[in-house]
């Protein structure tokens, strides 16, 4: 009996059946990343949901980050703690990207990286 939404195997079934061109997985592989982390670059320029001393400021690109880390946990322990892994990555990282760049610059990184996946 299956999980539902939390079933790796019925993922991957799915994703099998309509990616079969080793070009398409290429670009998946690609730049599935890059599109998460540049979605966060934005989603830093939220207002604060909830402000933490030790933390910093919790906004929706912490809860974006948390949601897909969860859901790749519970998906599966041992592969989904390397995806929260980098989940967890991304939202520092685009914390501190999002600082330097700016929202303007922010966008228009993150339309470039469109451009290109």
């Amino acid at each position: 009996m299956g999980r539902g939404v939390f079933d790796l195997e019925k993922h991957f079934a799915f994703y099998g059946a309509y990616h079969s061109d080793p070009t398409n997985v290429l670009i998946h592989v690609l730049f599935v990343w890059p599109i998460f982390y540049t979605s966060l670059v934005l989603f830093q320029f939220t207002p604060p949901l909830l402000h933490l001393p030790l933390l910093g400021v919790l906004n929706l690109a912490f809860v974006f980050a948390l949601t897909y880390a969860l859901f790749y946990v519970l998906m599966d322990p041992k592969a989904g703690s390397l995806g929260a892994l980098l989940c967890f990555l991304c939202w520092i990282g685009s914390d501190l990207l999002a600082q330097r760049l700016g929202f303007s610059l922010g966008w228009k990184v993150r339309f470039v990286v469109l451009i290109f996946s």
